[in-house]
């Protein structure tokens, strides 16, 4: 999958007068995998699938229309890192290998993403995740804001006033902050790193401490603040089950929270300037949707004309994509 990470002659978007820019970081993979397994039986002209292509186009454009970053990047996993495979052998081990219509439409994703005028990012052993946290944090450093649009739990832990996340499972791009944070999980954003360490993530193969789910960690959490105190004061928790429990996980513990703090040291370098969103290629865009068989796209591109507006708005504001008949 080929991606860019420098790019010359970007232009950003007004904002509001007052209001810090903002920047989007999409999880590439994430929307991929879900806009692939919402879509079914949609192919090109010549056969090829491109339902991957259909939906991820139509979510990321209407992310685009409702957050109207000034800046936005689509990260995209470059491997396991390899500290955390040291740490625990099994990392994401029985992640299932990537379906190959879906693997087979990536680099088209790929290429409407920087045709629509957004930069792309992948690197080898660098995990999405490290990448969208370090920019996040970047970005907030700068006085910008930062959305992250991706549903992995892991994100809730960099929730902060200047850095908010929207879950491509709910329907409208609603930011969520400290409040959704601990509405979902019972404690608040800096306390997620040790909620996960106690709970566990099946998704990537981390084993929690047993017989602690959700609402337990987040008990324990409220009551002593961090794993670090609970261990400390083990001796204060009850029941008897639950202290030999998290005695004989202390060392667990310890190397969850390391796989679950995301780094926010990766990125090569890479400048919040670099990812200023650029007007379309429309010339590349039209090509495309033609060959992709999107004939309303193709429409769109020629009512919309060679603007500095984003094409994939009307006058409302809202995302005007797609046809019955794509």
């Amino acid at each position: 999958m080929e991606t860019s990470e420098n790019r010359s002659e970007t232009r950003p978007l007004l904002t509001t007068a007052g209001e810090a820019p903002q920047l989007l970081l999409v999880d590439g993979h994430a929307y991929a995998y879900r806009a692939f397994h919402a879509i079914r039986s949609l192919t090109s002209p010549t056969g090829q699938p491109t339902n991957a292509i259909f939906g991820f186009v139509k979510t990321i454009s209407r992310l685009r229309a409702d957050l109207q970053p000034t800046y936005c990047a689509v990260v995209w996993d470059g491997g396991l890192a390899a500290e955390r495979v040291a740490l625990l052998p099994g990392y994401k081990a029985t992640r299932p290998p990537m379906p190959s219509a879906l693997a087979s439409q990536l680099d088209e994703i790929v290429a409407w993403v920087e045709a629509s005028g957004v930069v792309s990012l992948c690197r080898e052993g660098v995990e999405a995740d490290d990448w969208i946290a370090t920019l996040a944090i970047k970005a907030a450093e700068t006085g910008a804001k930062a959305v992250i649009a991706s549903s992995d739990k892991d994100f809730m832990q960099l929730v902060s006033p200047s850095v908010g996340l929207v879950n491509p499972a709910e329907k409208h791009s609603r930011r969520w902050t400290a409040a959704e944070v601990q509405e979902k999980t019972g404690v608040l954003p800096e306390q997620v790193v040790d909620w996960l360490s106690m709970v566990g993530d099946s998704v990537d193969d981390i084993p929690g401490v047993p017989g602690v789910g959700s609402k337990t960690a987040a008990a324990l959490l409220r009551q002593f603040g961090s794993c670090e105190a609970v261990l400390a004061r083990v001796d204060k928790v009850q029941p008897e089950r639950l202290r030999a429990g998290l005695r004989a996980a202390a060392d667990a513990l310890h190397r969850n929270r390391q796989l679950i703090t995301l780094r926010t040291d990766v990125g090569g370098g890479i400048t919040l300037d670099a990812l200023l969103i650029r007007p379309p290629d429309t010339p590349r865009l039209r090509d495309l949707f033609t060959r992709w068989g999107f004939r309303s796209l193709v429409s769109e591109l020629d009512l919309a004309g060679a603007t500095q507006t984003d094409f994939f708005e009307d006058r409302t504001g809202r995302t005007k994509l797609f046809s019955s008949t794509d």
